[in-house]
């Protein structure tokens, strides 16, 4: 298939990459001169003007925030007749049920299909995708998604997957701040850190993220950045503002979205989203 894959950021890259290997053609959108480099570096035709994606059948959308997903679709003013758009970015419900109708009536196909798994899964192209929209969309697309991960249905309603994506990253959120919590408390305890985590990070209390974040929480302010701090920050929000908009009490969501804010205000926020422990490391309480 003929594939534009809008947003080649730190896990965007690999993602397209994955295309690539699966047979497809890709062309990349980046606004970043920086990520054209690399991109072009690794064989993946890069350009900074969204035209190029006019004639693809699918479009992929992996930008950061719902602001950069409403400004991306504004400027389309020209698709490919039946086009279809797959937005696998964390934008939440509302964002892509609105987006979604302005595509549908500029004459796109829309696939709500948010990722989670990290750079680490997107270099293997093993992500977890939850995908929903018709099932003639979803399978039309189905190469693509295939070729990124593994797909699992969401349901028939646009922004269904994003609704799932929004209960996982409640979860990535209050397990990433528990990790730095316990691990710093490990420290206080005069403790080491890495031989308490390589001892608990197997046991009943270890998680996905203590184990993946753990090492790079021990490795201090300039561990390389998979994840940004700032990304926690908005992703929290949107489940922050999911919860409130149905009613749902979340506090443990809310502490760790002020954790992230913290560290954002600190200074952090374009850090790997591990240096939330220094929040700890730092706290005037």
């Amino acid at each position: 298939m003929k594939v534009a894959f809008i947003g080649l950021g730190a896990i965007g890259l690999p993602m397209a990459s994955q295309i690539i290997k699966a047979g497809h053609s890709v062309v990349g959108v980046e606004l970043s001169e920086a990520g054209r480099e690399i991109a072009q570096a690794q064989g993946i035709e890069a350009s900074g003007d969204w035209r190029v994606a006019v004639d693809a059948d699918v479009v992929v959308v992996m930008v950061a925030t719902p602001a950069q997903l409403a400004a991306l679709v504004q400027q389309f003013d020209e698709l490919k007749p039946g086009q279809h758009w797959v937005v696998m970015s964390t934008v939440g419900p509302a964002c892509v049920r609105e987006q979604a109708q302005r595509l549908v009536e500029k004459g796109a196909v829309v696939v709500d299909a948010p990722v989670t798994g990290g750079v680490a899964r997107a270099k293997t192209g093993s992500l977890l995708i939850f995908a929903s929209g018709s099932d003639s969309a979803v399978g039309y697309v189905q190469p693509v998604l295939s070729a990124m991960g593994q797909v699992k249905s969401a349901g028939l309603n646009i922004g269904d997957g994003q609704a799932i994506k929004v209960v996982n990253q409640h979860l990535c959120s209050v397990h990433l701040v528990a990790a730095a919590e316990a691990l710093s408390l490990a420290r206080s305890l005069y403790l080491d850190p890495a031989h308490v985590l390589e001892l608990v990070q197997y046991g009943a209390g270890g998680s996905w993220m203590l184990s993946d974040r753990g090492p790079r929480m021990l490795e201090g302010t300039d561990t390389g950045v998979t994840s940004m701090v700032d990304i926690f920050v908005k992703d929290s929000g949107l489940v922050a503002e999911s919860a409130k908009a149905c009613g749902a009490k979340v506090p443990l969501l809310d502490i760790a979205h002020a954790r992230f804010f913290q560290a954002s205000d600190l200074g952090l926020g374009k850090r790997d989203d591990s240096r939330v422990i220094e929040t700890w490391d730092r706290s005037t309480d």
